[in-house]
Parts: C-alpha cells; sequence; structure tokens
C-alpha cells in the first residue's frame, strides 16, 4: 500500500508541477474569503448528500436477497444498541427489514425497501443541490473578487507598465483568463471538495463487503492514473503557448478595431484580414492539439475503469462459483454496482487534474498583473497639498524611458514656474516638452533630480491631491462612452447640473450640447465618435473647468483643428487660464507669443528661455522656429 500510494502521488506530482499548482491554487482561494459563509455549511450539505448516496446502495444487498431468496443466516432478533458507526446502521435497516417481512411477506419487505429507497434518493439528491449552491456562491463570490482586485490593480498601475503591454493582451486576461479559471481551476475547489468523501465512503462500504477483493482492485486501478498523468503532463506547454497567442489575437482585433479609419483609408483590409487569418490559423491549430490531448483523458479514464470492472469480475466471480462463503451472489452484485459508483468521481477527479493546466497558464498571468510593482506610489508619509502657494520648482531633472539604453528624453532639466505665470514649451517632436508635463503630473518619477511645489518634493506628495490640483487638456480628447454630462464631470461626484452647464459655457460648449439630441444627456459613442473635434476639445476644457485647477496642463490643446474650432476652443482656454498656473505645449507658436515665459527645448535640454520678443531678438532656436511657420 505504501509503495502504491507513493506511486500515485509521485506520478501527479511531476505531471501537474504541483508546488507551484498548489500556490496558484491556494492564491484564487483565498479571494473567496472569509470561508465561514461557505465550509460550514456546505460540509453539512454535502456530509449528508454522501450518507444518503451511500444508502441507497445499502440497500441493494436485502433487495437481492428478497428477489433471489437468499436469506443471510444472521439476522437481527433484537433492535441494535446505538453507536456512531456503519454497523449500527446496517444492523438496524436489517433489523426493521426482515421482521417486516417475518411478519407481512416478501412484497411488504419489497414495498419498505422501495419506499426507503425513493427517500433516500430524494434526499441525497436534495443535499446535493443545496451543496451546490453553496458552491455556486462561493465560485461566484470568488470570481467577482478576482475580477475586482485585477482591475483596481490596471487602473493603479503607471503609464511606464502600459508603454511595455499590449492592451488587447490585458484586456484578455479580464476576460479569457478569468473564465479559464472559473472553467477549470474553481471546478477543482468543486471536485476536490466533494469527490475524495465520497469515495473514501463508497471504499469503507466495499471493505465491509469484501476485504480482498477491495484490496485486489487498490492494486490495479493506480495505473488509470498513472496514464492519466501522463497526458495531463503534456499539456501545460500547449496550454501556456495557446493563452498568449489568444492575447495576440486579442490585441490585433483591438488595434484593427480601433485603428479602422486608418486601416480603410490605406487600403489594408487584405493585409489585417491576412494577419488575422494567420494568427487565427496558428491559435486554432494549437487549441485543436490542446483539445485531442485533454480530451484523450475521459475515453482513457472510460477505458481503464472498464478494464478494472472486468478484472474484478473475474476475481470477484471465482470467489463466488468457488463455494467459499467468503462472497455471495447478492454481495458480489452490490460490490459491483458499489464499485462502478466509485469510477464516477475517479473519473471526475482526473479529468480535473487534466483540464486543469489552462487554470493554471490563466493563473499564473492574473497574477503577473496583480504582483506587478508600482513604481508611482504614495509614499508612507505623503501629505496633501490644498493649492499652489508660491511656485513649481525643477531641480536638475533627468528622465529617461529605458535608463539602460543611455538616451535621457529630458536631461538636466532647471526652471522654476511662479503661481499666476503661463510657461510655454516648445520645440521640435521628441525635444521633450510631453515627458517634462508628464512629470509634474507624476506619471513617471525623475531618474535625477526633484521637482518641487512650494517646497515639497512631489514624491512626498500625495498623488489623488496632486493630479486633482491639475487640469490637463490633451492634444487628443479621451473620451468615454457616456453621456455628455457624466464626460463634464468625469471624476468629480459632487457635480452638479447647474456647475456642469457653467463650466461647459466657459468651454464655449454650452450651445451645441444645447443642440444636441438629449442635451447634456446625449450619448457621445465611443470615444466621442459622434461629436466633432473641436466639439470634443471643448468638452475635455469643460472636464478641466470643472475641477477649477491652479494649475493647468495644455499638451498641444488646438494642433488638430481646423481654424473655426480654433478660435472656439482659444478663446475657452484663454478664459480657462485666467489666474491659473498654466503649462502651455505648442507646436503652432502663434498661441503662444503672449506667454510670460518660454522655453525652447533641444534633446532634452532647455536652450533658450524668455518672452517672445526676448527670444525673437536672440536669433536663435526659438527664431528659426518661427521663420519655419505662418507667424501672424
Amino acid at each position: 500500500m505504501d509503495f502504491l500510494l507513493k506511486t500515485v502521488v509521485v506520478a501527479f506530482t511531476q505531471s501537474i508541477s504541483f508546488a507551484p499548482f498548489m500556490k496558484i491554487f491556494f492564491r484564487l482561494v483565498r479571494f473567496a474569503k472569509p470561508y465561514r459563509r461557505f465550509v460550514p455549511i456546505y460540509v453539512v450539505f454535502a456530509f449528508f448528500a454522501t450518507v444518503f448516496s451511500l444508502a441507497n446502495f445499502t440497500f441493494l444487498i436485502p433487495l437481492m436477497n428478497v428477489l433471489f431468496d437468499s436469506i443471510p443466516e444472521h439476522i437481527p432478533t433484537s433492535k441494535p444498541a446505538f453507536s456512531f458507526d456503519l454497523t449500527w446502521v446496517t444492523q438496524t435497516f436489517q433489523y426493521y427489514f426482515y421482521n417486516t417481512m417475518g411478519e407481512g411477506g416478501k412484497i411488504a419487505a419489497l414495498k419498505l425497501i422501495c419506499f426507503v429507497l425513493f427517500c433516500s434518493v430524494l434526499l441525497a439528491n436534495l443535499f446535493r443541490y443545496l451543496s451546490q449552491r453553496v458552491l455556486a456562491n462561493m465560485r461566484t463570490y470568488l470570481i467577482f473578487n478576482i475580477r475586482e482586485k485585477l482591475f483596481a490593480k490596471l487602473m493603479s498601475l503607471d503609464l511606464a507598465y502600459y508603454h511595455s503591454r499590449r492592451k488587447g493582451d490585458m484586456m484578455s486576461v479580464l476576460s479569457n483568463e478569468l473564465q479559464e479559471v472559473e472553467n477549470s481551476v474553481v471546478n477543482v475547489l468543486i471536485v476536490v471538495a466533494r469527490e475524495p468523501f465520497t469515495i473514501i465512503g463508497f471504499f469503507l462500504l466495499l471493505f465491509t463487503i469484501s476485504v480482498k477483493l477491495t484490496l485486489f482492485s487498490l492494486t490495479v486501478l493506480p495505473l488509470s492514473f498513472i496514464i492519466i498523468a501522463e497526458i495531463t503532463k503534456r499539456l501545460k506547454k500547449s496550454a501556456r503557448e495557446s493563452q498568449q497567442m489568444l492575447g495576440n489575437l486579442t490585441s490585433t482585433i483591438d488595434e484593427s478595431i480601433s485603428g479602422i479609419r486608418v486601416v480603410q483609408a490605406f487600403g489594408a483590409e487584405s493585409y489585417m484580414k491576412s494577419r488575422f487569418k494567420d494568427e487565427n490559423s496558428a491559435l486554432t491549430r494549437l487549441v485543436r492539439k490542446v483539445f485531442y490531448k485533454r480530451e484523450l483523458a475521459s475515453p482513457m479514464s472510460e477505458f481503464m475503469g472498464v478494464s478494472v470492472i472486468t478484472l474484478l469480475l473475474y476475481y470477484g466471480g471465482s470467489i463466488v462459483l468457488s463455494g467459499s462463503g467468503e462472497l455471495t451472489g447478492s454481495q458480489f452484485i452490490a460490490y459491483l454496482a458499489l464499485y462502478s459508483q466509485v469510477l464516477g468521481p475517479a473519473k471526475n477527479i482526473s479529468n480535473t487534474f487534466t483540464s486543469i493546466q489552462k487554470g493554471i497558464v490563466s493563473g499564473e498571468r492574473i497574477f503577473k498583473i496583480i504582483d506587478a510593482e508600482e513604481q508611482v506610489k504614495d509614499a508612507a508619509d505623503a501629505v496633501e497639498i490644498k493649492a499652489l502657494q508660491n511656485q513649481i520648482s525643477l531641480n536638475n531633472v533627468s528622465f529617461a524611458y529605458h535608463p539602460e539604453e543611455g538616451r535621457k528624453a529630458l536631461d538636466g532639466i532647471n526652471i522654476q514656474i511662479k503661481k499666476g505665470e503661463t510657461l510655454a514649451l516648445v520645440g521640435q517632436s521628441g525635444s521633450g516638452k510631453s515627458t517634462l508635463a508628464d512629470l509634474i503630473m507624476r506619471f513617471y518619477d525623475p531618474i535625477e533630480g526633484k521637482i518641487e511645489i512650494d517646497g515639497i518634493d512631489l514624491k512626498q506628495i500625495t498623488l489623488l491631491s496632486l493630479r486633482t490640483k491639475i487640469g490637463f487638456v490633451n492634444q487628443e480628447s479621451i473620451l468615454f462612452n457616456d453621456s455628455i454630462y457624466n464626460n463634464i464631470a468625469f471624476g468629480w461626484p459632487d457635480a452638479t447640473q447647474e456647475t456642469v452647464e457653467n463650466a461647459a459655457k466657459i468651454a464655449n460648449a454650452h450651445q451645441f450640447i444645447a443642440k444636441s439630441e438629449h442635451g447634456y444627456q446625449t450619448m457621445i459613442g465611443d470615444r466621442g465618435v459622434k461629436l466633432s473635434g473641436g466639439q470634443r476639445q471643448r468638452l475635455s476644457i469643460a472636464r478641466a473647468v470643472l475641477r477649477n485647477p491652479p494649475i493647468l496642463i495644455l499638451d498641444e490643446a488646438t494642433s488638430a483643428l481646423d481654424s473655426e474650432s480654433e478660435r472656439l476652443v482659444q478663446e475657452a482656454l484663454v478664459r480657462l487660464m485666467e489666474n491659473r498656473t498654466s503649462i502651455v505645449i505648442a507646436h503652432r507658436l502663434s498661441t503662444i507669443r503672449n506667454a510670460d515665459r518660454i522655453a525652447v527645448l533641444e534633446d532634452g535640454k532647455i536652450v533658450e528661455l524668455g518672452n517672445h520678443q526676448t527670444l525673437v531678438e536672440q536669433q536663435g532656436v526659438y527664431n528659426k522656429l518661427i521663420q519655419l511657420q505662418s507667424f501672424k
């Protein structure tokens, strides 16, 4: 027996990488805490379901005895004294059953056993259903918590994390990987919580019928486990590859749909179809292999189960035919019926371990996100700021997106932005303008130097208090598939209809909103597709106005607009910038000639600093930029 147990354990340990599996499995199960909501009541229901299921088969022997007129020699003549074991249950039933048969004949005994069997089956299935309801609650609660944790983590990760990963891959984790966890890993919880106890109960009954026959079955049954384990071993690598390919395919779909305007404009439909077909074909081939291996487990376990039954038929039949009295015909039939029920839970366990490999891979991908380190986060002693009192200071600030490459996006920036001042940032694309603005909003942290607000390092200020003091208007209007009202009030739950309308008026947006089909409740479509570029930008400005921030960052807010839209947006920006500290990034130099100071960036360094007139007179980089544009 020791050798048998060791063989099974080693086979499973080698086939499913047991330690990593258990680590991932228990981490997933922790999301179902507190367990007291599920475990105690499940144990009660599962216990009674198992008891009544076992009772159904204990009735087979007396039923066979009645049908085949085979009455055992030792019948209890008095009601047995109570004891908490299987023998007491068996003897008590035999006492009432054979007394009924003695008083009313075989028909009365048959009626009794049919009635008791009916009640037992009814109760067994009732408790099984109730236990499954409890597990269903635990299952959905667990997936709910994992999904919430995963999304919350994605919302807290810094931009650097997203720059190095594909959006479609992350979407795949939130959808496909969670589905795989629910379909496979969670099923392990259900099977492990139920099937082993059922098997143990059946084997206890089998031992009471025939110790010799049961020991024989235990010597041949592990062979099926070893074969299934070998099939399972081959699944993990293919499962991991298929999950990765599925993430790539989701990314391709997302990119194609998001960029459908460009795809069609460049006549690249055939190219995208071909690219998708190649990825889809590769995924299909790999998934087909996974299914082949996974589905092999079920017929193989079925074949092994029938093979074991065949061996038991021969061995047990030999015992019955020998006439030794060790095993009667009725007992042997009941034994085979019981043993056939053992194969069901055993098959469920083997099939579950076969399908778990994709769940393990999905769990690994989920925890890879959950365990990702947040580079930009609140310090333990971070403080809140109420407003900008004096100035923003950048002291010898350097930054690189990929420090290992040695190239810096910003190099030794030193500048102070006083309260109420408008600082314009100009320069060629890639000179570091947007990077500087991102550092002030603390989307990234400098690799050298520090940025301070009123003498407090940004790293010592809570992210929420910092970003709520900054209004941000980007070149690309980031809007959501929601109403106009909710887009303006985004992230501001205390907003009222009046404050939203006032913000829209300042942003020159109220007029077109009022003419919309449902006014402020008009849905604007995915990314605001139902609006023009100028309308989208004015909504973005209204969203910034509503915050009434002391600091304003405008990142080329008018560069993509036509002349009329630019005029309306520019008027809104002028009103927005009144009495605020503003940082304006612009390619159109005509929009920043009235800035208090203009910083000219080149290769991540400030090469010129001053107002418009001063920089023109220097005849330097700024003046060359002006000459390249039609300056009004």
